[in-house]
């Protein structure tokens, strides 16, 4: 699987390679941590393990639910099996509380609960370091026409209450997350990429003092230490809640 032939595409958190099945790709999660559009960037031992790990659960529970998805199964711990999909070059950012670049931008106070759920749609393009779109102009790029763009919003509405509900149960805060979406072999819009603490913000409800206790990647992006170990505490509490249902 490691032989340059089948890898398809590199990316900054995971190598995609080819298989058998035409239709079909493994993701191998990498090690690397990438922060500020890769220009801070670091090595963890087990971060593709768990991310791959915490990502399947999240997507077989989004499957139950009716989300359609391009996940398929684990071929290992730090790999998956999935359809091959045409990414749509856009990433959904649905955010429930104030944080970030959302702060930087308006003058929202950080921590501020969003009245109802807000969704920013991005360029998915590193070069232009992935600027915030608007309907218009993503009707202007031609990316995607707007009977899809709104059944991407819906589906990432729906998301949103999955997630929300499935985190509050292990004693996470949902306060954001990003999403990225494709076309399937059978030109259906699912969900790609990966659910995980790298494109998650959660916060941590068992130490909920008045103090924000990221358990993601702001650990590593604000240099707060405990990156694998915010990761792993998450991977288990997953598990502790699968195996207790």
């Amino acid at each position: 699987m490691n032989s340059k032939i089948d890898l398809i595409y590199e990316g900054k958190a995971k190598k995609i390679y080819a298989h058998d099945d035409l239709d079909k790709v493994i993701i191998e999660f990498k090690d690397d941590a990438t922060a500020f559009n890769a220009l801070k960037k670091a090595k963890f031992d087990g971060k593709g393990e768990l991310n791959c790990l915490i990502s399947s659960k999240i997507f077989e529970f989004l499957i139950e639910n009716d989300i359609p998805t391009h996940y398929l199964g684990l071929k290992n711990k730090n790999s998956m099996i999935a359809q091959k999909i045409k990414i749509i070059p856009i990433e959904v950012v649905l955010r429930n509380t104030a944080y970030g670049s959302l702060c930087k931008q308006t003058t929202i106070k950080p921590g501020t609960v969003l009245e109802s759920p807000l969704i920013d749609i991005y360029l998915k393009n590193d070069e232009l370091n992935d600027p915030l779109l608007t309907k218009e102009r993503i009707n202007l790029l031609k990316i995607i026409d707007n009977e899809d763009l709104e059944l991407i919003t819906d589906m990432t509405l729906k998301i949103n209450k999955l997630l929300k509900t499935f985190f509050y149960n292990i004693k996470l805060n949902l306060v954001d997350f990003k999403l990225e979406f494709g076309y399937n072999a059978n030109g259906r819009i699912v969900l790609g990429d990966e659910i995980s603490p790298d494109n998650c913000r959660l916060w941590d409800l068992k130490q909920n003092n008045g103090t924000i206790v990221s358990l993601d990647k702001d650990r590593f992006r604000n240099d707060l230490g405990g990156f694998i170990k915010a990761y792993t505490e998450i991977n288990n509490r997953i598990n502790n809640y699968i195996n207790s249902k």
